[in-house]
Order: structure tokens, then sequence, then C-alpha cells
């Protein structure tokens, strides 16, 4: 499980450390990792353009030119603002033989140090003209320049980074945000630091917690989760659904609705009944893909959040509570609920999700006092007791429709499991990330193929 922490706590933690270091320290330490990535990327190539800032992180990018230099590497820099070049820096630079020059050239590697941790908003006109040029991968010093270092958000001109390198911890930008791959340099701040404010599991989080059959295991104890979803307009979603529950881990699955004989003749294994007073006993539920929102559906989803059990409302169950206040008076506050909204679907229940997603994912889980899993290309997830966590898809391959329907089914049977909600979540988006990257490999998959791919996604979070 990896830590992000936001700007004004690393800040902090920095200055704590060089309070106890001699000056500069910090600054040589984090410059001695960029060039090191600097220089396995190059993978024995010799030419690196070095685009640099004001402050310190236009100093750390001086200060690996210097050390590239130190290794026979050919580095140009421009400098953005010559007045306000970190000058210890620049002196070391130039002393070993680097060049100042006004454009770029020809590079095999970039070394983006135009703006750091304290910047916010997009490029100036200047730096966005230089980035425009550029047809060589780029390496961003901490964070790439023109993204918001705590909200991901791109308001206009930025960097876009083949690889990131940062000091001392992860920031909310390196989930947020598209940073490359992110490597991390220990600069000595592990002692400084709080407790994160954000959380990412690995894969082999995910693979610990994930519940599998033990010797005295049957379909009961494994969870028996309950999915109130489809119509006849809409049979797919209950089939997605239901069968990315009976393939992620439910001993049994009860599906209840118009659609219960296309769920039969897709999962045999299903228990299906047209109506949901018939359904029967269940842990969990997963209420709302492609149920509709008129009337009818409104009464199932009031009787599953009477039900005491663990829900995870998506899609139209999101609608019909927002735009039915009401039915919040079904549900008991101390009843887990998980609702799953895109950006479209929190804006009809919590208003504009704005800039910061994970204050948006926070205020709506404090609102309705429900674990939150806002989705998206960074999905957050925000629990109610302030715990947040954050899952970088790395690739798209989900964006397509009823993907959503799996991710619930997914859900639904951890909840079913009796995991804590918040993980379950957390867990279930890993895994439908991963699966989605395993259905794909390389190529548009529709949401079937990422169904059928999840028990290879789960096997893959339980190898060592």
């Amino acid at each position: 499980m990896r830590g992000l922490w936001t700007t004004a706590r690393v800040r902090a933690a920095e200055e704590r450390v060089m309070a106890a270091v001699p000056p500069g320290a910090l600054m040589r330490r984090a410059a001695f990792g960029v060039a090191v990535v600097a220089a396995e990327l190059l993978a024995g190539r010799r030419r690196v353009g070095l685009l640099v800032g004001a402050g310190n992180n236009g100093g750390d990018a001086l200060w690996a030119g210097y050390h590239l230099r130190k290794r026979g590497v050919t580095v140009t820099a421009v400098l953005l603002e010559p007045s306000r070049a970190h000058a210890e820096g620049l002196a070391a630079f130039r002393r070993a033989g680097g060049r100042v020059v006004d454009r770029l050239g020809p590079v095999d590697l970039v070394v983006d140090g135009i703006v750091g941790l304290s910047a916010r908003g997009p490029l100036r006109p200047d730096a966005a003209a230089h980035v425009a040029g550029l047809d060589a991968p780029v390496l961003a010093v901490d964070l790439p320049s023109g993204v918001d270092p705590d909200t991901g958000h791109v308001a206009g001109p930025a960097v876009r980074a083949h690889t990131t390198v940062t000091f001392g911890c992860l920031k909310p930008v390196h989930a947020l945000a598209d940073c490359g791959d992110v490597r991390l340099v220990d600069i000595g701040l592990a002692d400084a630091l709080p407790g994160p404010d954000l959380l990412e599991l690995d894969p082999a989080d995910v693979g610990a917690a994930w519940p599998v059959p033990g010797p005295d295991s049957d379909k009961y104890t494994q969870g028996v989760t309950g999915v109130a979803a489809g119509s006849s307009t809409y049979p797919g979603a209950a089939v997605l659904a239901t069968g990315a529950s009976l393939l992620s881990t439910s001993g049994l699955v009860r599906y209840a609705g118009p659609a219960a004989e296309a769920v039969r003749a897709h999962w045999p294994e299903a228990i299906c009944t047209g109506s949901i007073t018939d359904a029967g006993r269940v842990q969990a539920w997963v209420v709302g893909p492609g149920l509709g929102t008129g009337l009818g559906s409104e009464q199932v989803l009031r009787t599953v959040l009477e039900a005491g059990v663990p829900v995870c409302a998506d899609a139209d169950a999101i609608t019909m509570l927002a735009n039915n206040p009401d039915l919040w008076d079904a549900r008991d506050p101390d009843t887990p609920l998980v609702l799953t909204p895109h950006d479209r679907e929190y804006e009809r229940l919590a208003g504009p999700v704005g800039e910061d997603r994970v204050a948006a994912a926070r205020r709506a889980a404090d609102k309705f006092g429900a674990v939150v899993l806002l989705k998206g290309h960074a999905t957050v997830i925000a629990s109610p007791d302030g715990r947040t966590l954050v899952n970088r898809a790395g690739n798209s391959w989900a964006a397509t429709a009823g993907s959503g329907d799996v991710l619930s089914g997914v859900l639904g049977s951890l909840l079913a499991a009796g995991l804590d909600p918040a993980l379950a979540a957390a867990c279930a988006t890993r895994v439908h990330t991963l699966a989605a990257a395993l259905a794909a490999d390389g190529a548009p998959i529709p949401a079937s193929a990422l169904l059928h791919a999840l028990p290879d996604a789960i096997r893959t979070t339980r190898t060592p």
C-alpha cells in the first residue's frame, strides 16, 4: 500500500529535514536521483536538454545536468527566467561544461524543471511554446509542469511526461494525473511525514484482502450476493452484473428482476426470480444497473435499502436517489452503502465535481454517510470516516458501455463476503482495471470481454 501526501505536508516535512542537514543537501540528493533515471532512459544515447524554471525545481534540473555532464553526456539548458535561475546550480552546471541556449536543438531526452510543487495553473506562454516544440521523451522533475500537484487538474498547456521522478514521497498528482512512469527517490523525508492524505493499493494488497474459500467454506459462508438490475430494455446489465459477482467471489448469487430468463441463459449457476420479494436472503445487494427509474424501480430500490445489508447503488439507483430524496429515509444510516457515480451521475447527486475530485468524493461521502466511488481515469474512493483511496487506471480500455455494471457486480460480491466497504470498493476497482488491461491486450474490447478476464485479474493479484 502506498501513501500520497499533499503539498503542504510535504513542504512542512522538507523544512524539518532541511533544518537538520547541510544547506543544499536535499536538492543534491534529488538531483542525483534525476540524473540516475535520466542515464537509464538514455540507454547509451548522449544528448539531454533541460527546461529550467525559477527556484528549486529548476535547481534540481541544473544539478541533474551537472551530474550528467560528469557522465560525459552533452547537456544544454534553456533558462525560462534567467534572472531567477538557481544560482548555485547554474554555476555548477556551467563549471561542468553545460551550455545555456535560447532553444533546445535535437536531443534524446528532455528534463522538465519548469515548475515544482508550489506552482498552480497552466504553463506560461513562453514555457508552453518550448514544450510544444519537443519531439523527445520528457523526464519530469517532481511532476509534469502545468499539472496541479494536489488535484491533478490540467487547466491549459502542460507537460506530458514519459517518466516522472519525485522525491521523498508520492504526491496526489502521481495518482490523479498522467505522470508516465513514476519513480520515487528517497531523500530522507520518511520520519518527518505524518500519516498519508491518500492511499493507493498495490496488486499484492488486493490479493491479500481478496476472499477465497477455505476448507470449511460453503456457498453460503462465502457470501450471498443479490442483484437487482436490468430490465426488458436492458437485460445485458443484469447479465453483466450477475456474471461479475459469480466470477469474483460470491458463493451464491440471487438475481431478482425482469431479465431473469436472460441471466439464466448466460449463468445457470445463478438463482433467478422475477421479483425482488421472492429473492430470498442475501448478504449484500447490487442495485441499479439497467433498472430504469419508474415507480416499480423506485420500489425495488426502497426494498433493497430497507433490507439491512450492505448495498452497492449504481447507475439508475443513483439517479433515483438524486431525484427522490425521500428514498434515503428507507436506509438505516448504520447500513453500509457504496455509491458508484461517474461525473454526470455525481452532478445529479451532489452538484458539479469541479477541479478537485478528491474533495468532491469526500464532500459526498460526508453528506450521504456512504462510501463514494467516483469513477474516472483516476477513481477516487472516499469513506465517511475520512479514509480516501485512489486507483490509477493506467489505461482507458474500461471506458465502454457495460463496464460499470461489471464493477458493481464485483463490488457487491466483496460486500457480501464481509469486506470493509471502502476496502471492497478499492479492491474491486483495482481488479476491474487489471481485467480491462488483460482482456484488451492492446485492442478495444466490450464489457463482456472484461467480465471474462476477472479470474485472470484476481489470479494476478494473488501471485507472489
